[in-house]
């Protein structure tokens, strides 16, 4: 968000706080150089290095030379993308209010991706901006704006619940009201503390989700934290359509709930042509080589139907072999 890639990299803040240049160094290099590798549009591959011999420093200053027109000016972290994460706000009183960040960036995040700004977020743009894509607007409302579409989305992770959004002039507050059976009148707006934390962890990815177009960039975090498992098949759902739609989302899970919903959307895609296509999901399975402490990735592709074969062993597979033992097998 700095811009400062023509120069190096900083190592902390607004979206992380790695440390210094002795936590970012793979402890067993066989130099000082960190390289990252960048494809942009349709312009070659870039190599970026940056030098990490000085342990105690927090920028690390580039140790190539390259030909990038405007590389400082070139940003991935544009007010098109989102950083959602592991460590999102749980339901707070009050929330934060930022002008600058949120109406001139666009960002749901300033803080190390805590989603911090998303009441502001969803006051300022509720009414104004309509969900994109088509197959993203839930049938449950009859209005596309984006907090008519998050409140009916949100409504499937907790059924008949609306979100309501208070200015307080200094920070905003989010309140919680419940749809009663029958046609009753719904019940009080409950503050976001006494509601369950699922609600709020899933808020902020609601809403980025559904605000983005075409290209944008979101990193989630464990979508599944404090959700039960039907709203993580929901949410995953959700998630698969906008990709479909060309949103591009990296998401980290540990939830068999959020891959599973992501596969049952590419079977749905050909069965119903409404999901997304296999040719757009891409999984890894990430474990740890024990001789020299590194991470392996290992690609697990994902077939037409939704199928997985020959997944690594660890993917996944605790529920088979708990029902394993249960069935006496």
């Amino acid at each position: 968000m700095k811009n400062r890639l023509d120069e190096g990299i900083d190592l902390n803040d607004p979206l992380c706080h790695v440390g210094s240049a002795n936590d970012a160094l793979y402890q067993y290099a066989k130099n000082d150089v960190i390289e990252f590798g960048l494809k942009v549009d349709q312009r070659p591959f870039l190599s970026l290095k940056f030098q990490a011999h000085e342990i105690g420093s927090t920028f690390l200053n580039r140790a190539n030379n390259i030909s990038w027109p405007d590389l400082g000016r070139t940003s991935l972290f544009n007010p098109h993308f989102q950083y959602l994460s592991a460590a999102r706000l749980a339901p707070q009183e009050n929330y934060p209010k930022d002008t600058y960040s949120v109406e001139k960036e666009r960002q749901i995040s300033s803080e190390q991706g805590r989603c911090e700004l998303v009441a502001h977020f969803l006051h300022h743009y509720g009414k104004r901006e309509k969900v994109r894509f088509d197959d993203l607007r839930h049938p449950r409302s009859r209005f596309d704006d984006l907090l008519s579409q998050a409140n009916a989305w949100t409504g499937e992770i907790s059924p008949n619940t609306h979100v309501i959004v208070k200015d307080n002039e200094k920070n905003f507050e989010i309140s919680y009201q419940f749809d009663l059976e029958g046609g009753q009148f719904p019940t009080n707006a409950f503050k976001a503390e006494n509601v369950g934390f699922g609600i709020s962890y899933s808020l902020p990815i609601i809403v980025a989700v559904l605000a983005a177009e075409k290209d944008a960039i979101l990193l989630i975090e464990n979508p599944e934290s404090h959700l039960h498992p039907q709203g993580q098949a929901e949410l995953a759902e959700l998630m698969a359509l906008a990709a479909q739609n060309g949103v591009q989302i990296l998401m980290e899970t540990h939830s068999d709930h959020i891959i599973n919903g992501t596969l049952v959307a590419v079977k749905k895609y050909q069965t119903e042509g409404k999901g997304i296509s296999h040719d757009n999901v891409r999984i890894y399975y990430f474990d740890r080589d024990e001789t020299c402490h590194a991470t392996k990735a290992e690609a697990v592709p994902v077939l037409e139907g939704g199928r997985v074969i020959h997944p690594p062993k660890g993917f996944f597979d605790q529920f088979r072999m708990d029902i394993k033992t249960l069935m006496g097998f």
